[in-house]
């Protein structure tokens, strides 16, 4: 129950947007409203391509991965380096700095899945990683019930399922195979809306390079944290089954 509840208190309790306006002294909101008008288009094509970038690298990479649990400040400090870039490029630069920040992120993320007991051989648990990114964000734009943890993972159940499945049978990432398009979809509703907020906050001209750097530190701290909760709650439900795990999440949470 206390690591239960640990969970409970890092998926519930996203503190992103506060971290970035702090960063940057105005509100996500004011920021947003003062990106440009092609700002959604540069912005979707990023996040798709860099989510397919990191499935690829799920499925290509870790089930060849013996490594051990690097530090998470390695993984910090790559994206840092990255984000310094992304924060002086502001938008024209997120195309290059998305991509290679988003697969670091995931790098870490499957050391953090590995730590919780994850095989990263088996094709569910690499999902599992992919998985993170739609975690954490606020409600999604095509379905504004889609908040919460569960939520989350029963709205993207079936299109993970899927993508395991044709993965399976094909051995590779068919980029428009339409369970592959579905997948990235899914997750893309939820990952752009962060990253909309990250652009918006790279894009405020006393910001730059230092803060972009500063920015990407949040971010990837951001989903360091959504997941160790997710892979925290993983383990339980492997030892105490996923009904139990679900009932008493949900316990803690209406506390």
């Amino acid at each position: 129950m206390t690591e239960l509840k640990r969970a409970v208190d890092l998926l519930e309790n996203p503190n992103w947007v506060a971290k970035v306006a702090n960063i940057i002294g105005v509100p996500i909101e004011w920021s947003i409203k003062k990106l440009p008008k092609r700002a959604n288009k540069i912005i979707s094509a990023a996040v798709n391509k860099s989510l397919l970038a990191a499935l690829k690298a799920a499925v290509l990479t870790m089930d060849r991965s013996r490594q051990h649990a690097a530090s998470k400040w390695w993984h910090r400090l790559a994206v840092i380096v990255s984000g310094s870039g992304g924060g002086f490029f502001s938008l024209p630069g997120l195309a290059i700095e998305l991509p290679i920040s988003t697969t670091l992120m995931l790098r870490s993320i499957a050391c953090m899945a590995r730590s919780e007991g994850e095989d990263l051989r088996v094709r569910e648990s690499q999902l599992a990683c992919v998985q993170v990114f739609a975690l954490g964000g606020t409600r999604s734009a095509d379905d504004a019930s889609e908040s919460g943890y569960y939520a989350v993972r029963i709205a993207l159940a079936r299109a993970l399922s899927e993508a395991a499945e044709f993965i399976a049978e094909k051995g590779v990432i068919e980029e428009g195979a339409p369970v592959i398009v579905r997948l990235i979809a899914r997750i893309a509703a939820r990952f752009e809306v962060i990253v909309s907020e990250k652009v918006a906050a790279e894009a405020i001209p006393v910001v730059g390079a230092v803060s972009g750097a500063a920015v990407n530190l949040a971010f990837i701290s951001h989903f360091q944290q959504m997941a160790r909760g997710h892979f925290i709650v993983r383990r339980l439900e492997r030892k105490y089954g996923e009904d139990e795990v679900e009932k008493q999440y949900t316990r803690l949470l209406s506390k």
